[in-house]
């Protein structure tokens, strides 16, 4: 059973309260290791090794800064194999899924912020012959990372690749429930050259070295991705102690189907929007809505998809692995028998499945479509974060958008329509940071992240992202 360690200073060490979480195998339901519980006194130890660390790291040039983040990007490459193996061991994902996206985009994410840091440039401002103003972009400082569950070092790299390129030393916290990649990026950390305490990264639970982390006096930035109600308890935190945040939360995201779009795309694509990663991605589509007059053969279609997709063993071809716990897939189901007392008709799935072999203990539910539901009702209101989504059908593009604006989220949408105007006309009207037309997850990392409403507050990505991790200070010089 391997025991997991902090990453404090440049080196692997135990918590200082010496006590460890269980790792459970979502797949098997076994325990497989342990991780450290750490907590306040470990978060003080990494913001002391972090200050002594930051004003070198932010005087480092960025070229140089790039060139060690490129180094571990080269190592995550290098590693696929074995970081998409303990991926899928971790969460329960397929492990086809973490081998062609989780792993490669970690090392893109590195690698982008490498690059894009030296091309950052500031603004200036000539006062004609009086004066010229420019903005300087200074580091933060030591700021906190603290990423989920659902795509553990995808989303970990995303938000510690800017802040370390920008020059900020990070204090950085996995999800307790899927650790072992974050703690396999610190061994790859040693060996690219990271300097000792620019990244810290502590293994424990939310509301301990978690909340340490969010109310710690020297920790000046937070950027936090979770649920809705975890992102307003860290707001509740940090905003009395003026810390920057950027909060990417939860999403309840509707998926618009016209009868003009190319059918067969749209059915493998919508597929894939509600059920990717077992529909554990905050992006996914969970509300479908289809225009009446396909609505017959369309669901006919989908349903037949999703049918069709293998749910088992992670570590073989299937398209659906494991929910990530027990606890999680508890509230799935319930939330499946939930929209059955609200008199949703379930088209197929609503069970959990329980495969042959050692799998049998695993977490896993069938991909579940649920058909008959009204829009203020709590299926389709509250996010419920696994392989389920429900379908409407529509009459008119006014009513298609009155339902997709209509929830408290606002992470993103997907519209499906061969019709260009008709697509920038909707999407134009629709209360989401993110619109993908006729695609889902085409991401570009120079393209802004984040939601409205309930969805978040900021956004990642791009420039976006290095400016979050930076501070502007104007300088005027007058020339008289």
């Amino acid at each position: 059973m391997e025991t997991l360690a902090n990453y404090i200073g440049g080196e692997l060490v135990a918590p200082q309260s010496g006590t460890y979480l269980d790792n459970i195998n979502p797949a098997t339901g076994a325990v497989y290791g342990r991780i450290p519980r750490s907590g306040e006194a470990d978060v003080d130890n990494a913001v002391a090794v972090a200050e002594r660390a930051q004003a070198t790291w932010q005087a480092t040039l960025p070229e140089q800064r790039a060139a060690i983040m490129e180094r571990i990007a080269d190592l995550i490459e290098q590693n696929l194999e074995v970081l998409a193996a303990a991926e899928s061991e971790d969460n329960g994902k397929p492990l086809a899924l973490a081998k062609t996206v989780d792993i490669p985009r970690a090392a893109s994410n590195f690698r982008f912020f490498a690059r894009a840091i030296t091309q950052f440039a500031s603004e200036s401002h000539a006062m004609g012959e009086a004066a010229i103003n420019y903005t300087l972009r200074d580091p933060i400082g030591i700021v906190g990372c603290i990423s989920p569950w659902n795509l553990p070092l995808y989303l970990f790299t995303w938000k510690i690749a800017p802040a370390l390129a920008a020059g900020n030393c990070v204090i950085a916290k996995p999800s307790e429930v899927t650790p072992k990649t974050a703690f396999m990026l610190s061994i790859l950390c040693i060996e690219a050259g990271l300097p000792a305490g620019v990244l810290n990264i502590l293994h424990g639970l939310g509301n301990e070295v978690g909340n340490a982390i969010v109310v710690h006096p020297k920790i000046k930035a937070i950027s936090f991705t979770g649920g809705t109600v975890t992102g307003a308890n860290i707001a509740s935190l940090a905003a009395p102690k003026f810390k920057k945040l950027s909060l990417e939360l939860g999403g309840k995201n509707p998926t618009l189907v016209f009868a003009n779009c190319d059918m067969e795309k749209t059915v493998e694509g919508v597929a894939r929007a509600a059920f990717a990663n077992q529909g554990q991605i905050c992006l996914c589509g969970s509300r479908i809505y289809v225009e009446k007059s396909i609505y017959p053969e369309f669901s006919r279609r989908l349903l037949d998809k999703v049918r069709g997709m293998r749910v088992g063993d992670p570590s073989t071809p299937v398209e659906q692995g494991a929910l990530v716990s027990q606890a999680h897939m508890e509230k799935v189901l319930a939330a499946i028998d939930s929209a059955r007392k609200e008199g949703g008709t379930v088209l197929c799935g609503g069970e959990r499945i329980v495969p042959e072999g050692r799998c049998a203990n695993g977490y896993f539910v069938a991909p579940t479509l649920i058909e008959g539901l009204p829009l203020n009702c709590e299926t389709n209101q509250q996010e419920i974060f696994g392989p389920v989504a429900t379908l409407q059908a529509f009459e008119t593009e006014q009513e298609a958008v009155a339902l997709a604006n209509g929830t408290d989220y606002g992470l993103a949408a997907s519209v499906w329509s061969e019709d260009l105007r008709q697509s920038h006309r909707v999407a134009k009207q629709l209360e989401f940071g993110i619109v993908w037309v006729n695609c889902w997850l085409q991401r570009d990392l120079r393209t802004p992240f984040g939601g409205v409403k309930n969805s978040g507050v900021g956004r990642e990505g791009g420039l976006e992202a290095l400016r979050f991790f930076t501070e502007p200070k104007n300088v005027c010089i007058n020339y008289e």
